[in-house]
């Protein structure tokens, strides 16, 4: 069985209704990839930084009714937490793997991080095509960078600075049938590949 790689199995685990069901499956059949993963890209992260990352895999500990739509690795700096610092995403919905490096609205000097991103604002828009903006972590829409103006980027970036809620994140999306999940090795490369363009931003 694969250890990194997500099959179409695991996309179904968001079908399953009820939290106490889901949650079960979830554990059964995701967070062992999710772990397998954040253990790879915390050490990866180490190593292409200055700085120690440590994995946080999505609890959904505040649940007590509605089932999660989507769940997650995430990487920080912080051994405790991660929503207060720009931090690194593996995840996914029904439909949609994720991968993606920003800030939450819960971040200590948000403005100060999301200024590193409008320092490299040409980086952000010659991205290759595949990559795109998150600007609410809670959502799967993630439009494509190439489909976005200057002043749309510039107004996401200002949003995010400005707004309590404001969030902003450069992401990266795969469908459930998409060849870099066929194999763990085409599954790593891809991450691998994209870390290394979302690094840019890093401060």
């Amino acid at each position: 069985m694969s250890n990194y790689t997500f099959s179409s199995k695991d996309f179904k685990v968001f079908e399953v209704p009820g939290l106490e069901a889901r949650m079960a499956e979830i554990e059964q059949h995701i967070r062992p990839k999710l772990h397998q993963l954040g253990e790879h890209f915390a050490d990866f992260l180490s190593t292409h930084t200055a700085d120690e990352f440590f994995m946080h895999i999505a609890k959904h500990a505040r649940r007590t009714v509605n089932p999660p739509k989507d769940t997650w690795v995430a990487f920080s700096t912080n051994k405790r937490g991660y929503k207060m610092l720009p931090h690194f995403q593996i995840g996914l919905y029904e439909s949609q793997v994720f991968v993606m490096f920003g800030v939450m609205h819960e971040a200590k000097n948000k403005t100060h991080y999301i200024e590193v991103f409008e320092n490299h604002f040409k980086d952000i828009e010659n991205l290759p095509a595949d990559y795109r903006i998150c600007v609410d972590h809670v959502k799967m829409d993630k439009p494509l960078i190439q489909d976005l103006s200057t002043e749309d980027l510039e107004q996401a970036l200002s949003r995010a600075k400005q707004l309590k809620k404001g969030e902003f994140f450069v992401a990266r999306t795969l469908s459930p049938d998409a060849p870099e999940l066929k194999s763990d090795q085409a599954f790593l490369d891809y991450l691998e590949d994209t870390f290394e363009q979302l690094l840019k931003f890093y401060p």
